[in-house]
Order: structure tokens, then C-alpha cells, then sequence
């Protein structure tokens, strides 16, 4: 859904499960370090509001959101966290390399949810422009950090189900 039509930090906390024995890996791209470093805040915040530990957060920077797939999958086998979260944003240029950046790391990061045995959030702002970065990581249209923390939480929990 549109992000003009839901705020990306709007949810309903009855609906988040207990989150106090999760292990979260964090992987966040360096580029656009003034937006993704918003996420990252967002993220953790939330994390830690439903109960993740903050000693069972760990964040590790790659240098943009190309090299997210590698930082994930290097994380999720060092650490085995219950969930990896991979923080990114691109913003449309003039040249196709935003097309190349944003399918590579969404292949990479649906690859991930198919071999490894726990979630990969995509975390990613894909945008026109560096405003509507600015709107989605705590302006007006809330933090994407904080969605991808929730759906961690939620897959988590769906996962556990089903074991």
C-alpha cells in the first residue's frame, strides 16, 4: 500500500508478539548515510520497545545497499539471529544504476528468504528523489526502520509456528 495511505510507523502494538528472547541482526548500508542511519534508529527503537534485548541487536554497516545480500547472509551465519533486517536506500539518478542497485539487492534479499531458515526484512527505500527518502525515515510519512522491526517481529513469529 501506498505510504500516502499508511504511515509506515502506524501499527497496532496488540498485534506484535512477545519479542524478549529474539537475537536481531541489523545489516545497514553506509550510502545515503543521513537517511539509512534514521532507519537504523528507528529499527532498533522498536526493536527494543517490544522487548528485544539490546545486547541481541547487532548492527553491521556495509558500504551501500548493493552489498546489503552479502552483509545478511555473512550475519545471519555469524551471529544466528532469529531474524536479519538489511537497511538501504536508493534514490533515482540519471543513469539505469538505481534499476541495477534495486533489483540486484531485492533478488539477492528474496534468495536469502528461500535458503535460509529464518527472515531477511527488506528494509530498502526505493525513491524518486532524496525528500521522499527524507518522508519515510521519520518525516512525514513515518520511519521504514520501524516497519521493518515489526515485520521482523511478526515473521519471527509466524516461523516458530510452524516449526
Amino acid at each position: 500500500m501506498a505510504t500516502a495511505y499508511q504511515n509506515l510507523s502506524s501499527y497496532d502494538p496488540a498485534t506484535v508478539p512477545d519479542a524478549s528472547n529474539m537475537r536481531v541482526a541489523i545489516v545497514c548500508a553506509e550510502w545515503n548515510a543521513n537517511i539509512t542511519e534514521k532507519l537504523l534508529e528507528g529499527a532498533c527503537n522498536t526493536l527494543e520497545k517490544h522487548g528485544v534485548k539490546s545486547d541481541n541487536i547487532f548492527v553491521g554497516r556495509v558500504p551501500g545497499t548493493f552489498e546489503l545480500t552479502f552483509g545478511a547472509q555473512r550475519m545471519a551465519s555469524f551471529y544466528h539471529p532469529d531474524a536479519v533486517i538489511v537497511l538501504g536506500c536508493v534514490v533515482q539518478g540519471d543513469t539505469p544504476h538505481f534499476d541495477y542497485v534495486c533489483q540486484g539487492v531485492t533478488s539477492g534479499i528474496t534468495h536469502l528468504n528461500e535458503v535460509l531458515d529464518i527472515p531477511v526484512i527488506f528494509g530498502v527505500l526505493t525513491t524518486g528523489n532524496m525528500q521522499q527518502a527524507i518522508d519515510r525515515s521519520g518525516g512525514k510519512y513515518g520511519n521504514k526502520g520501524d516497519e521493518a522491526a515489526i515485520t521482523a517481529i511478526k515473521m519471527h513469529a509466524f516461523a516458530c509456528r510452524l516449526k
